[in-house]
């Protein structure tokens, strides 16, 4: 077998001639949410890949008490499921350069993004692939999760 955690150009590789979907993000506390959004991902094409965002661009992007969890044991986790074939851990804070090295047939994210808003869109779509929105999980926020946490730990 075949690892899943591998660089871009490992990805784009095993990704040549196959309808890969893409989607990424920080998947700082993995819930029953993700994995639901990734296996519905997973069902638009041929393999999914996730882009993971590094240690160092999730406390960019989610503040200095952030990632909960180290980008070595989400990317375990996320290689773990079922529906994910590839990962790919990413330093910069947004995943245009992942998406052009890989050139997904599908790019997706959750239903809370709007098409204009999902970064590469306009790439995929330019080369021919098409973005897919996913409606979240009702009450599965890792957000909303930390905020439980918090609440109960000051209480």
């Amino acid at each position: 077998m075949h690892t899943k955690i591998v660089t871009a150009a490992e990805a784009a590789a095993r990704c040549a001639g196959r309808c890969s979907v893409f989607t990424n993000g920080c998947f700082d506390l993995l819930h029953a949410g993700h994995v639901r959004y990734l296996a519905a991902a997973r069902s638009l094409g041929d393999l999914l890949v996730v882009g993971l965002n590094s240690d160092a661009s999730v406390g960019r992007l989610k503040g200095p008490r952030r990632p909960i969890t180290p980008q070595a044991q989400r990317a375990e986790v996320l290689a773990a499921l079922a529906s994910v074939d590839l990962v790919v851990i990413f330093d910069e804070d947004d995943p245009r350069r992942l998406i052009e090295t890989i050139r997904p047939g599908v790019l997706v994210k959750g239903a809370d993004w709007s098409e204009a808003n999902i970064i590469g869109a306009d790439f995929v779509k330019a080369h021919g692939g098409r973005v897919e929105t996913i409606a979240l999980v009702p009450g599965a926020s890792t957000t909303a999760i930390i905020e439980t946490i918090l609440d109960r730990h000051r209480h």
